[in-house]
């Protein structure tokens, strides 16, 4: 079987870290890139590898690409701080790199935790977001500063088992996330030189509402559904108000 790294991105998450790294301690090398956390974040890290990196945080995009120079095997699962490694996922991956993946990069599907239930809609399962598991020498991630997108010069397969995510603890703790979330989002848009539109401030946090509560059928998963709808149109809104600000004259 395949030798297999995995690598963690964090920063300032003291709550997942245990866990996270509990569920993914059985690799065949563990890689911890924490962005200078302020709390006990990295001082957890250590508790289960020596291989815990420093790193600038300059975008996503870059910050996954350094944690990719420090793997040191083919095979690489990439698994956030708030994520958990399920043990259906670890034996589908054993097993297929047991008898060789067909692919060269897999999409994962992630089942998200949020105001006390598992969304099971809004799009948030299955929530695929880049390939997870991919050979190092054939996927590469584009140095864009958040939402990053990717290259692969091969096939891409999708895994079937979940990965467990629980982005936010309550709802204070989105409004936060996503207030350094949005700042990112407005300095990419005018990097890619967007032009900004007055209607955007009101239109698009509707249709993001919309699309996660109607057509995403957030509504079957009750008031979390509803909540979750609401905030991420308050989340697009604080992202084309920052866009404003960043590229008014």
């Amino acid at each position: 079987m395949s030798k297999l790294s995995a690598y963690v991105i964090a920063y300032n998450d003291e709550p997942n870290m245990r866990a996270c790294l509990e569920s993914i301690r059985w690799a065949d090398e563990l890689v911890v890139v924490d962005s200078r956390s302020t709390d006990e974040t990295a001082a957890i890290a250590r508790e289960f590898t020596d291989k815990v990196h420093q790193v600038d945080f300059n975008g996503f995009g870059h910050l996954r690409n350094q944690a990719l120079a420090y793997c040191s095997h083919e095979w690489v699962f990439s698994l956030d701080s708030d994520e958990r490694m399920t043990t259906e996922l670890r034996e589908e991956i054993r097993e297929l790199l047991d008898r060789g993946p067909k692919a060269d990069a897999y999409f994962v599907p992630r089942k998200n935790y949020f105001l006390g239930r598992w969304i099971k809609h809004c799009g948030w399962y299955p929530d695929y977001r880049q390939p997870q598991l991919f050979r190092k020498s054939r996927f590469r991630y584009r140095e864009e500063l958040v939402h990053e997108s990717y290259d692969c010069d091969g096939p891409v397969g999708y895994l079937s088992r979940p990965a467990l995510q629980y982005p936010f603890r309550d709802i204070d703790h989105y409004i936060a996330k996503q207030d350094r979330y949005s700042d990112l989002m407005a300095k990419r848009m005018v990097e890619q030189g967007r032009r900004f539109f007055p209607h955007q401030l009101m239109t698009h946090p509707i249709a993001s509402f919309a699309k996660m509560y109607v057509q995403r059928r957030g509504f079957l998963d009750g008031m979390p559904g509803l909540i979750l709808s609401g905030l991420y149109g308050y989340y697009t809104f604080m992202k084309y108000a920052k866009f404003w600000e960043l590229t008014k004259t």
